[in-house]
């Protein structure tokens, strides 16, 4: 060992010291082992800016740590076996996301298993007097882009509000509001939820870290959750208001410059100067009691279920073995797939060329078939079908996966709204430049599931890569565009009429069955 490592070791409690080099060298595993999730999750802490405020979570933690230090060196480690149970959770947890394609699953897995190595190794003592540094891990998953469109509703709901409070006449259709100056679109940009989460990790900091009191701590996370959401309306009302006197475009580019540097700073300014009379925790007042964890007889009925450090070590390491050996095993499963696929005769319907006013193409990343046409009813009444097939969902082939499906990123459409109900299929509407509106119903067939959800669809294909059934994924869309000829509601209405039951026709177009 390096004369500086041992100077260092030489540093913590005798009790402490085999105990660490133990934490750290499975932390240099875990670390090394699921380095991929770990670098995913760096990137996007870097790229992304809804996630920009996660890169001080890590000194945040080492600071929480180095707080309870005085009173954790107190407390002597042991190895306790239902750590590993934790453990074989968390690991189960990243498996779940590795066999599914559901990144969020995999990084909070990665997460955890470091996080439950600390009661497995250091026992439960200790671990009771690092709970909240703990919990606070959960903080380095990325996670919050499910609430952008709720938020966008919400957001949209606060600014038509305000602007009519305000004297100014608007229209609101969805996300978009119509006022004399112009359109307005409440974007997902704009829907506040960068804020929302970086508000929220900071007042579960503020509320562990400054208040004692359970009610001022609820009271603290309320203010985090709500003021932020609030002061997202008013900013958007702010640019639609001063729009009607200075014009749209010099509205818009003095709204990027208060909301990145100036309002949400004064907003979070005001409400830590809101909550400072009400902190109650003392200055120099311990973070842990380490006498009532030392004494506490609960703990230490638990803290019997002690195990040899050896035995701790050689179970970890069989469950990291199984966890990857089942993931690398239900990596292989593969559906055999159709060699081509092709869109049907419909009832009452014929082919049309396809040439929309605005081009829609949804994206189906790694499907091993697409297809795309038109279909034209007697009455004129027209849909679009998109039909895509694969022969697995995993990372970069997810049929429910972010950026894939109706909606195009980076392309002329915007969501609009959640769309009128079909059933079991997920509806949603669509702008297209402002001007066009597209109704798009989207349904995924695997098994014997039709369903529009994302998350439906994800469980399914987690048990069949649990029990390695090998089964194809298919994703219809369809869709749209309202007309004089009729609503876009009418005729998905009208053609799914005359598909018949949608799970048999898609077996049929996809060949599946």
């Amino acid at each position: 060992m390096p004369l500086e490592v041992r100077a260092l070791m030489a540093r913590f409690p005798p009790s402490w010291r085999a105990a660490l080099v133990r934490l750290g060298l499975v932390w240099a595993v875990l670390l090394s082992g699921f380095a991929s999730d770990w670098a995913a999750m760096a990137l996007q802490w870097w790229d992304i800016s809804t996630y920009n405020h996660i890169i001080l979570i890590p000194p945040i933690l080492a600071w929480l740590v180095w707080q309870r230090w005085p009173q954790l060196a107190t407390l002597e480690p042991k190895t306790w076996w239902p750590g590993l149970v934790l453990f074989a959770g968390a690991a189960f947890l990243w498996l779940l996301g590795a066999i599914s394609g559901l990144d969020l699953a995999r990084q909070a897995g990665a997460v955890a298993m470091l996080g439950a190595t600390v009661p497995l190794l250091l026992g439960v003592r200790v671990s009771a007097g690092l709970l909240f540094p703990l919990a606070y891990l959960a903080f380095l998953v990325p996670v919050g882009e499910e609430l952008v469109k709720p938020l966008q509703t919400i957001t949209a709901g606060i600014t038509i509000g305000l602007t009519h409070l305000s004297g100014i006449s608007a229209v609101i259709d969805g996300v978009f509001i119509n006022t004399p100056a112009g359109l307005f679109e409440v974007a997902e940009a704009c829907s506040g939820v960068k804020f929302l989460i970086a508000m929220i990790a900071f007042g579960v900091l503020a509320a562990n870290v400054c208040f004692l009191s359970w009610r001022r701590r609820a009271a603290m996370l309320a203010a985090c959750l709500v003021v932020p959401i609030l002061a997202n309306g008013v900013r958007a009302w702010g640019t639609i208001y001063a729009a009607q006197f200075f014009g749209v475009e010099a509205a818009a580019g003095f709204d990027h410059i208060v909301y990145g540097w100036i309002f949400f700073a004064i907003v979070l300014a005001l409400v830590i100067l809101g909550a400072w009379r009400f902190f109650d925790r003392p200055p120099n007042a311990p973070m842990i009691d380490a006498a009532q964890i030392r004494t506490s007889a609960g703990l230490a009925r638990l803290e019997a279920l002690s195990v040899r450090p050896g035995k701790a070590l050689a179970a970890l390491a069989i469950v990291l073995a199984a966890a990857r050996g089942w993931a690398l095993a239900a990596d292989t499963l593969a559906a055999p797939m159709p060699r081509h696929i092709e869109l049907p005769a419909v009832p009452g319907w014929t082919r049309a060329d396809y040439s929309p006013a605005i081009w829609w193409e949804p994206r189906a990343q790694g499907a091993e078939h697409r297809l795309l046409g038109r279909y034209r009813d007697r009455s004129g009444h027209q849909v679009d079908v998109f039909v895509a097939l694969y022969s697995r969902q995993d990372e970069g082939r997810e049929a429910g996966g972010f950026g894939q499906g109706a909606l195009m990123p980076e392309s002329p459409w915007s969501w609009q709204s959640t769309g009128a109900p079909f059933g079991a299929g997920r509806s949603e509407r669509l702008l297209g430049n402002g001007t066009v509106e597209r109704l798009a119903v989207t349904w995924y067939r695997t098994g014997d599931l039709l369903t529009g959800s994302n998350a439906r669809l994800k469980l399914a294909v987690i048990a069949n890569h649990l029990l390695f059934q090998a089964r194809p994924t298919a994703m219809l869309i369809l869709s749209a565009e309202d007309s004089p000829k009729g609503s876009a509601r009418q005729a998905i209405q009208r053609f799914q009429a005359s598909t018949g039951p949608l799970d048999s026709w898609m077996d049929r177009v996809t060949q599946v069955r």
